[in-house]
């Protein structure tokens, strides 16, 4: 079993800004970089393992050479590796968007659907973002205001401050406001709906193509659902809190002072996204970490240390709830 680091895969949206790079780490020649996929085996943009001695194998090949035991029991009921994991820089408003669920899009898209959350990491003052409608809307009045531009007068706005949890599920809603800096952990998934862009064009010069027809097929024309508010659990050296927990993942953001003994056990690998500090994760094998390091930790490694003063988001899972 293995403590690995990964080094991800980079886009360059047109929303996207500089942060990724000047403030992680991150290291990209695009003059914008939108997203870094942090741990993902998806075909649009594969993480790659960047220590030991498998370094050079994308993650996929990586698990194809050790087996799918390193992914956990949790994971066999999917047939593909279930999450992505990502840094968000949105300098620009992202457009407003959907993802359609599992049957939908497997149906049409031949890949999973998206439910996804949202941890703020850092935010521009005044920043919002959409989330759902302000209240219940008919099918009819959904077309009417997407045909007339009038969409956003009933979508709802929040105001966004860091440290924020926005859980997305499928049909739902939503698009990262400019000046945000998100952690987002999704389904294996890059399908995405665009209902409205902001009359943006593409690098061809081009509107940004819209996919209006299925967002109708797939939003959920209400309020979004929100996950409930979970308490800061205190443990030694550090703390832990439950950001969400869903069939397709269970995420942490936790505050570590000193050190955190936690576990991969052999239900699930677990995966730590460093947000601030740096240090050393340790259990049999050894790597250090910085700023903007993401590293997997394979099912079955047993008892793992994180030491160091650092903020970071954990990610493994669960059994079937």
């Amino acid at each position: 079993m293995a403590i690995i680091k990964l080094t991800p895969a980079f886009k360059d949206y047109i929303w996207g800004g500089t942060r990724l790079r000047d403030d992680f780490g991150k290291q990209c020649s695009f003059d914008k970089v939108a997203e870094s996929w942090e741990l993902s085996c998806h075909k649009d943009g594969p993480s790659v393992v960047a220590t030991g001695e498998d370094a050079g194998l994308t993650l996929r090949e990586y698990i194809e050479k050790h087996g799918k035991q390193v992914l956990g029991t949790a994971c066999e009921r999917f047939g593909d590796f279930p999450i992505l994991i990502k840094l968000i820089d949105a300098k620009d408003n992202l457009s407003v968007q959907v993802h359609p669920d599992n049957e939908y899009a497997q149906r049409v898209e031949g890949e999973f659907g998206k439910t996804e959350m949202w941890y703020v990491v850092d935010c521009d003052e005044g920043a919002e973002l959409l989330y759902g409608f302000k209240h219940q809307i008919s099918k009819e009045e959904f077309a009417e205001r997407i045909a007339n531009n009038t969409l956003l007068e009933v979508t709802n706005n929040v105001p966004v401050h860091k440290g924020d949890v926005f859980f997305i599920e499928a049909g739902t809603l939503h698009a990262i406001g400019k000046g945000i800096l998100i952690a987002e952990i999704q389904q294996n998934s890059n399908t995405t709906y665009r209902i409205y862009d902001y009359g943006r064009v593409g690098k061809d010069g081009k509107p940004r193509e819209l996919h209006v027809e299925k967002a109708k097929d797939v939003t959920v024309l209400a309020p979004a659902k929100q996950y409930p508010e979970t308490p800061v659990e205190r443990f030694e050296g550090y703390t832990s809190k439950l950001m969400a927990s869903c069939e397709y993942f269970t995420t942490y953001v936790l505050d570590i002072e000193d050190k955190a003994e936690l576990e991969a056990d052999g239900s699930s690998f677990a995966d730590l996204l460093i947000l601030e500090g740096e240090g050393t994760v340790t259990g049999g094998d050894s790597v250090s970490f910085v700023k903007g390091d993401s590293i997997f930790i394979t099912a079955g490694t047993g008892k793992f240390t994180v030491s160091g003063r650092c903020r970071a988001v954990l990610t493994r899972i669960d059994e079937k709830q």
